[in-house]
Formats: structure tokens, C-alpha cells, sequence
């Protein structure tokens, strides 16, 4: 059958060999279960561990007049309902607090957490037949924590930081280059932007940008997911009240549940 230019057929996927996973293997709470996971995923050579896609939630504009938010479109599609958004961003920490991550603040995804901090995180790693979800508030990082964070950074990556309006509409490439190089400029590095090894010495220090910083997601469920043959999957999922108080390693405020594949 001819397909199309803008057409993908998928006709074949890969079995899963594993031996799956086991109850008795888990951990008693989530955290130290993704620790281990997370540790064999790096002994096994799993490329970018830490990759992580991060899914959020707009939502409508409560507040706009209705000409200007109306509840449906042209097409019959409602444009007032939350629409959720994902995009890959790299893990920085995990531990009994939680998942964190740096953004801009005024990306799309620094938007939507201030507005909605409910999102979701998953990883996963082909090479091990695994996947983590995880479900959560995200909650901003303290000014000390993204400036320790932001300090070992490599030049390169703070100008960066500082010269990218993320998420917003740029004329060309050449206008992120001359941001880039007003960067340079007014903090007297030139052509730091093509340094971007942190132990290259630099005899400056960036002050940390009031629009960047970190994010702490704080779960109330995670899955641990092994891919098994015929799609007959492994999946244990960890859960408790999205608003309980207990520490993350408490084992007592999580319930574990085998779920369907």
C-alpha cells in the first residue's frame, strides 16, 4: 500500500525478553525503588538515564472576556479545556524530596507549573525493557538551591540561561547569536557560549538569573513498568493521598498495587 509524504506506518516492534519483575523486589517506598532502578540503568550503559519527558497542563483563561476565550472553535473543538503539553528535560537530583529539574521560568513549562504545579514525569530505558512514571506536584526550588545548582554550570550554559527568551518565537538563528553576543558583552566573556565544558576555568562569575532556577516534583504515584513478552507487562504502582505530609521514604503512607499490562 503507497502511503502518502506526510504518512508513518509502524508494521513490526519488538518483542520484550525479560524476566520481568517481581513483587518481592520492590522497595518499600518509591524513592529508594527509582534509586536502585536508576543505579542499574547507569551500570548498564543506558544512554542519558537522566532524560526524562515532563508533561504539564494549561489551564483556560478564566478571567478573559468571552470573545476573546470562546468554548468552542470553528471546527466543534473546545478551546477553553486544559490542553497538556510534553517535551524532554534532564533530571538533576532525586531523593526523598523529590525530582528535580532546571527550566526558565517563563518557558511554556515554567508557565503552566505556576499556574497548575500537577504534571507528570517518565522515563524510559529501552535497553533494560523499563519505564518509571511518576505523578506529582511540582513546587519551586529555594533561590540557594538553583544558585548552587546554576554555579556548576558551565559558562557556556549559564550565558545561555541568560540570552534565551525560551519558548518564544525567534525571527532566525541570527537573532539568538546577537542575544547571545549581548550577553557575552555586557558580562565582558567573549565568546563564552562555545565553552561548554564546566571544568574549563572561567575568572567570572554570572550572577544567577531572576527568570531561571529549579523545580522539585513531589510524587504521589509512581509506576515501575518491565516489558515482558507478548505485551503480557510487569507493573507496580506506588500511591498515596496527593496532599499527605509524611516524608517520601515513610513506607507506611504508600500503598503498592500490581496493575493490568
Amino acid at each position: 500500500m503507497l502511503l502518502s509524504p506526510g504518512a508513518t506506518q509502524i508494521t513490526s516492534h519488538k518483542q520484550y525478553i525479560t524476566d520481568g519483575m517481581d513483587a518481592s523486589e520492590l522497595e518499600s517506598a518509591p524513592m529508594a525503588m527509582f534509586s536502585k532502578w536508576f543505579r542499574q540503568a547507569t551500570d548498564a550503559g543506558v544512554p542519558e538515564p537522566e532524560a526524562m519527558t515532563l508533561t504539564t497542563v494549561s489551564l483556560p483563561n478564566a478571567s478573559a472576556p468571552a470573545s476573546e476565550n470562546p468554548a468552542v472553535d470553528k471546527g466543534g473543538w473546545k478551546v477553553d479545556a486544559p490542553r497538556p503539553s510534553a517535551r524532554m528535560v534532564l533530571l538533576k537530583r532525586a531523593d526523598d524530596n523529590g525530582f528535580q529539574f532546571f527550566t526558565n521560568y517563563e518557558s511554556r513549562k515554567g508557565n503552566e507549573l505556576e499556574a497548575n504545579p500537577w504534571c507528570s514525569l517518565t522515563f524510559y530505558w529501552p535497553k533494560l525493557c523499563r519505564s518509571v512514571r511518576v505523578c506529582g506536584r511540582a513546587e519551586r526550588l529555594s533561590r540557594e538551591e538553583s544558585q548552587a545548582y546554576y554555579d556548576s554550570r558551565p559558562i557556556g550554559s549559564k550565558i545561555g540561561a541568560w540570552a534565551s527568551p525560551q519558548s518564544r518565537a525567534l525571527a532566525s538563528r541570527e537573532e539568538l547569536t546577537q542575544r547571545v553576543e549581548q550577553c557575552e558583552k555586557r558580562f565582558d566573556v567573549p565568546a563564552a557560549a562555545a565553552i561548554a565544558d564546566a571544568k574549563v576555568p572561567i575568572d567570572k562569575d554570572l550572577p544567577l538569573p531572576p527568570h531561571w532556577g529549579g523545580f522539585r516534583v513531589v510524587p504521589d504515584e509512581v509506576e515501575f513498568w518491565t516489558g515482558r513478552a507478548s505485551r503480557l507487562h510487569d507493573r507496580f504502582r506506588y500511591a498515596r493521598d496527593p496532599h499527605s505530609t509524611a516524608p517520601l521514604n515513610d513506607a507506611s503512607s504508600w500503598t503498592i498495587e500490581r496493575l493490568a499490562p
